[in-house]
């Protein structure tokens, strides 16, 4: 795919259908569409043209080129069946858009004229709603109440101007029930026009992504859309942990993150090791005087929410939706309670009989994540992912937020697992004796950060270990 090039005239433009008074010229040719295969978290796109801004980066997604037409930017979504990768092995037939699930973010700046053509691959009729949106009543997406669906093989376009800076979503509104079940979502970000806004300060790294919710029993593909409460796949832009990207950051920058929810229950999510605020929703940035610090936010159903702080925390941290459940790979719901309940054996012997068959064990579920029990084809376990000290006991909804020091500007790679300083790590107390007490340090209003804490005056509690020290 060539991201940049692709403003060549598209091949069966004479079939597109306008859903608006767009003019004949300006549907004469109509953007080739872009797709994109790659699960892997892209490269912000740097604006090639129009008014410039700081590009945002989608975890595990990546943002849709347009091309310039006479003063207006022009974009070409493509609803169609698609194949997510959620985890390696993993593959779960979706609809989305351009290839994936969820589809491009779009990315435009205040006072933009937008044009979106939309071509329908899908069996159905579709529509798109532009979530949160300021545009004419026409424009809005709600099949037969504002427009005629888009029938299958049809290309409708959208026109509106952006109005206000913000963090959005796009979805349908026709069949969602089925549509949005089987993935069909997206994200649109509207950049501040104004070098300076009263309530948009400028960061350093910028990240989005969306909480899905699927329902795929072990062994199958493709997602029951009729489920209401009992979803077992949950994800971060159609990703489950240990397979979402994390998000890497140098020590010092300002982060922002942008998460929308589309799934049918609220996420508490939560980050360690750094307090945010949240500075935005779908509504329009928070003012200053209306923020508070928080370490968890719950976003509810159909709600944005743009959470800011500095990430001044070396390490690997945690973030997550901090419903357990949702940390989790898929379960069934009637898996029976069986701690204390001595199986030993048993369980093997029902297996005979229904393959299938897990039960949680007599301690607990954490023998789970090690365990390597026969699973059907195509089933994402339970617990899975592995870190520098063993077992991470996780999925679903769960990634990390990697702050280095060494970390430059712009560069988003993964730089591995944290080296920890020496003696800051958690550890095992030999029985039967006493650590000893760290020595305090004199109170005094000139005392260092590293003397203040209680280290020793000569202790660098952040130092990085040289090449010989083990992180363990």
């Amino acid at each position: 795919m060539n991201r940049r090039n692709f403003f060549a005239g598209a091949a069966g433009a004479a079939t597109a259908v306008a859903a608006t008074s767009v003019s004949r010229v300006a549907m004469a040719a109509l953007p080739e569409p872009v797709l994109q295969a790659s699960t892997a978290t892209a490269a912000p796109l740097i604006p090639p043209n129009g008014h410039p801004y700081q590009p945002v980066v989608t975890l595990n997604g990546w943002t849709l080129p347009w091309r310039m037409n006479a003063g207006v930017k022009e974009f070409h979504l493509v609803a169609e069946p698609v194949v997510r990768e959620m985890a390696p092995g993993f593959k779960v037939n979706m609809w989305g858009y351009n290839g994936q699930s969820p589809g491009p973010t779009i990315e435009v700046v205040e006072g933009d004229r937008v044009r979106i053509f939309v071509t329908n691959k899908l069996p159905e009729h579709t529509t798109v709603h532009w979530h949160g949106q300021r545009l004419p009543n026409g424009m809005d997406g709600v099949g037969g109440i504002t427009q005629p669906h888009i029938p299958p093989g049809k290309t409708f376009v959208y026109e509106f101007s952006a109005r206000r800076p913000g963090t959005f979503m796009y979805h349908p509104h026709a069949d969602e029930m089925t549509q949005m079940a089987m993935g069909m979502m997206g994200f649109w970000v509207t950049h501040p026009k104004a070098s300076a806004h009263p309530h948009i300060e400028k960061v350093d790294r910028d990240f989005c992504f969306l909480l899905g919710s699927f329902d795929v029993e072990p062994g199958s593909k493709t997602p029951k859309v009729a489920t209401m409460t009992d979803f077992n796949i949950w994800s971060f832009n159609s990703r489950v942990f240990p397979a979402i990207d994390s998000l890497n950051v140098r020590r010092g920058d300002r982060v922002r993150l942008r998460v929308g929810n589309l799934t049918m229950t609220n996420h508490p999510v939560h980050i360690h090791g750094h307090e945010f605020e949240v500075t935005g929703t779908d509504g329009g940035p928070v003012p200053r005087t209306a923020r508070w610090p928080e370490v968890t936010t719950d976003i509810a159903v159909g709600q944005m929410r743009q959470m800011e702080f500095v990430a001044d925390e070396e390490g690997d941290w945690a973030l997550h939706c901090h419903k357990s459940h949702h940390t989790m790979g898929p379960m069934g719901h009637d898996v029976p309670t069986m701690i204390g309940v001595d199986h030993r054996g048993i369980a093997e012997k029902i297996r005979k009989l229904v393959p299938d068959y897990m039960v949680m064990g007599d301690k607990g579920m954490a023998d789970m994540g090690s365990m390597e029990m026969p699973l059907p084809d195509n089933t994402l376990p339970m617990m899975s992912g592995q870190g520098p000290f063993g077992a991470a006991e996780m999925g679903g909804m769960f990634t990390l937020l990697k702050v280095r020091r060494d970390q430059k500007p712009g560069d988003y790679k993964d730089p591995g697992w944290f080296r920890h300083p020496l003696g800051a790590v958690a550890r095992e107390v030999a029985a039967g004796t006493t650590p000893p007490a760290a020595p305090r340090a004199a109170a005094s209003p000139a005392a260092s950060p590293a003397t203040s804490s209680g280290a020793a005056p000569d202790a660098t509690v952040r130092r990085t270990p040289g090449p010989g020290a083990h992180h363990h």
